[in-house]
């Protein structure tokens, strides 16, 4: 065999020998393709579909919880057609599952799944029926008993499911790491026979087919190890190696989106559990609390020693419950758990829906209570469940508008009657109840008839007497509980054998009187009213009364915020009743400005008003008629020019007259302005000397001077006229304000003199603040 031979053989044995290696090199990298296509494509997105699962289930987790929190049904309708719609998607989900399965043991927690599933819906369906029936708490405890029951059921068999499906994944992993394990050596041994070009071959394969290959058996290392799902494989090329590492890379990026939904979702179900405000807790057999209960529950008792205690103990130990109430309850939890539920619903009369729970720092809480059957198979009550709510501020709340609503009706009332009137009926009742209390001590001591006669007569007159006048003016707060006294006495009066129980007919007496008394005060202190008052619109009156009472009326007395703010507009509406407004008491002497003017031969003011809310209480509304009928025509007369002369100054022909009022902690402060030619201060002084009102060379401030105007008889009219210069203006003012206890003075400003010896001035009157109110 010469040369050309041995080349030619060796070059058809190389040839051969590299088809042959080639050719089986080829089958194995087709059969490694296969089977990483196999666990890209098949096995792991199966897992993952396992994975989607838990976020599917808590997706219907967090509807359920939105549906069982909505307030209205239409709400709860939708929510319930969106977990039915939800449902669909995980049976078809778990057929898929059931599909994919690749062992007995998946198919078979697929199958347990499919039935926890059936139990999942159908509890929540009967969770959404209470909603929609308005039975919320019985709703709230299907919840929080049977469907996170089925929930953590549905948990536990999916997570058995994922450890299965990745037992398989591992495994195809490795079964896939040993062919491609098998083909790297085969090539390895071709490339040994190949010489050079079965070298170059085998370099080329390894860096085309089992460098990326390892790439990612490597990354699937990394992440099985650190469940950190940022690692991905760089593609190259998008041949079949291409095309399986793109699929890896899709896989891991799903992946890491399913996982951080899930810690987003459980986040979020976490963030809800903790911040619904209601106590819940569950009790077990042997009266014990179970170790899981709402966070909020130690808020609202006040303690963190909650699991495993006595259930009496914890919520109701230094209470308004008695111990014959407790050991009652404690005897009915004793028949309710353990037994059928018919026993709960025998029992649940007894146990106690409010009590009033004194707090380690003494502060008393009102705690409102549901108590809820937890029921497992066979209609058993396993465990009972409480929910309290601490109701404290809405009972007080409740109260007072309850409060406020009496006491509005009786403004009402007492502003339909004359004010004379009012204050004789109450004289009259008091003296009635007065007599009545003096009589009842002794008809003990009086044989029946004897005392028929002398005292019963009289004390049912008496009290006949006080329903009579109090239905006449229409005082029905009173009328029914003096009837009910007069009931007494006709009984007494009836019936020779009735018993003389005087601590009883003084005690109802005391009622009678109470309200009596409560009519009085409100009259004198909420009206300030007096048998002379008459002032104010009663109409406008009994209209405020009926409004605040409209509003009591429609308040939702379950939601403290409604009744802060139905009280407080009650408040301002209170403060209103019996009042005028600024503008109504100035009202007569505002219309008279105009032909004031004329009469003066002056253009009609531009009269303004700043009242900032406050209003005129009726003792002092004579006051200030009286007092701002001078200050006007004082300012119309001194103060203001007529138009030629205005004009002549360059102001409009008009004038103007500025009234502003402010209240402070003490005081309302009356500022009168107008912007005529100021006081003239140095004719004020040489009237008051030559009137002997101050000595001849006096030197006194030109604001010392300005309050001689005030001084009894000083007028600066040049002659008498119907509207001024008989020297009884400003020093009358003087006195109206002194006699309500406030005080007068002329402020002069510091504002350039509008012509020489005229000064810009405001007449400021105080007035003590409780002759006002500001709505």
């Amino acid at each position: 065999m010469n040369i050309r031979q041995r080349i030619t053989l060796l070059i058809i044995t190389t040839f051969l020998t590299l088809s042959f290696v080639g050719g089986f090199a080829i089958f194995q990298s087709m059969g490694s393709s296969r089977e990483v296509k196999s666990v890209t494509e098949g096995v792991v997105p199966s897992a993952i579909a396992s994975v989607e699962l838990v976020t599917q289930l808590k997706d219907v987790q967090i509807a359920t919880m939105n549906m069982v929190a909505a307030q209205d049904k239409d709400t709860v309708a939708k929510i319930k057609d969106e977990v039915t719609a939800r449902k669909s998607i995980l049976e078809k989900a778990l057929n898929n599952q059931l599909t994919q399965a690749d062992s007995n043991a998946q198919r078979g927690l697929v199958q347990q799944a499919q039935e926890s599933l059936v139990n999942y819906f159908d509890a929540i369906d009967q969770t959404a029926q209470f909603k929609l029936a308005g039975q919320d708490v019985m709703a709230e405890a299907l919840m929080s008993a049977t469907v996170d029951q089925y929930l953590t059921e549905q948990g536990a068999i999916i997570e058995t499911l994922q450890i299965e499906k990745r037992r398989s994944k591992d495994a195809a992993i490795d079964n896939m790491n040993n062919k491609l394990s098998y083909t790297s050596k085969t090539l390895s041994i071709a490339t040994a026979l190949a010489v050079l070009g079965l070298v170059l071959m085998g370099v080329l394969l390894y860096r085309q087919i089992i460098h990326p290959i390892a790439d990612m058996e490597h990354k699937m290392t990394q992440i099985a190890t650190s469940q950190d799902f940022t690692h991905r494989v760089p593609v190259k090329r998008m041949d079949e190696i291409g095309k399986s590492l793109t699929a890896f890379n899709t896989m891991v990026e799903k992946i890491q989106q399913s996982s951080d939904l899930v810690k987003q979702k459980t986040a979020d179900i976490q963030a809800m559990l903790h911040n619904i405000p209601q106590g819940i807790l569950t009790v077990t057999p042997g009266n014990t609390v179970h170790p899981e209960y709402s966070s909020y529950l130690a808020s609202i008792l006040e303690t963190k020693d909650i699991a495993g205690r006595d259930a009496t103990a914890l919520v109701f130990s230094n209470t308004t419950l008695g111990a014959d109430a407790r050991a009652q309850m404690d005897a009915a939890l004793s028949a309710c758990i353990g037994e059928d539920a018919m026993n709960f619903e025998f029992n649940a009369h007894v146990l106690p829906h409010e009590i009033h729970k004194t707090m380690p720092d003494g502060k008393v809480k009102v705690l409102d209570i549901s108590w809820s059957p937890i029921t497992g198979e066979n209609d058993i009550v396993e465990r009972l469940m409480l929910c309290v709510w601490d109701v404290t501020e809405l009972r007080a709340l409740a109260a007072e508008a309850q409060a406020q609503k009496r006491e509005l009706t009786m403004i009402g009332e007492i502003l339909s009657i004359a004010p004379d009137k009012f204050q004789a009926f109450i004289h009259s009742a008091q003296e009635f109840i007065l007599e009545n209390r003096s009589l009842i001590p002794l008809g003990k001591a009086l044989a029946p008839e004897e005392r028929n006669s002398h005292i019963v007569s009289v004390l049912f007159r008496n009290m006949h007497t006080i329903k009579g006048n109090a239905r006449t003016y229409g005082l029905l707060s009173l009328t029914n509980l003096v009837h009910e006294a007069e009931q007494a006495y006709d009984t007494l009066r009836t019936d020779a054998d009735a018993p003389w129980d005087a601590e009883a007919l003084l005690a109802q007496l005391g009622q009678v009187e109470e309200t009596v008394n409560a009519y009085a005060h409100i009259c004198a202190s909420k009206l300030g009213r007096s048998a002379s008052d008459a002032h104010g619109s009663k109409l406008l009156q009994q209209s405020r009364v009926q409004e605040a009472l409209a509003v009591l009326d429609k308040v939702d007395e379950t939601n403290p915020q409604s009744l802060r703010e139905a009280l407080q507009q009650v408040r301002s509406s209170l403060r209103l009743v019996d009042t005028e407004s600024v503008e109504d008491v100035l009202a007569e002497v505002l219309q008279s400005l105009p032909s004031l003017a004329a009469e003066l031969g002056k253009e009609a003011p531009v009269v303004t008003i700043q009242t900032h809310g406050i209003a005129l209480k009726a003792p002092i509304v004579d006051t200030v008629k009286n007092v701002y009928m001078h200050l006007y025509r004082n300012a119309m007369d001194h103060g203001l020019e007529t138009a030629a002369e205005r004009q002549a100054k360059g102001k409009p022909a008009q004038g103007s007259i500025a009234l502003d009022l402010a209240l402070d902690s003490s005081h309302v402060q009356w500022t009168l302005k107008d912007d005529g030619k100021g006081l003239a201060v140095a004719h004020i002084l040489k009237k008051a000397v030559a009137q002997g009102l101050v000595d001849a060379g006096a030197e006194l401030a030109p604001q010392d001077i300005a309050q001689l105007i005030f001084t009894p008889g000083f007028s600066t009219a040049g002659q008498v006229t119907e509207i001024s210069g008989r020297g009884v203006g400003m020093d009358a003012v003087k006195s109206f304000v002194e006699r309500q206890g406030g005080t007068i003075a002329l402020r002069l400003l510091p504002e350039a003199q509008p012509e020489p010896g005229f000064y810009p001035f405001e007449t400021v009157i105080r007035l003590p603040k409780e002759c006002v109110v500001q709505g």
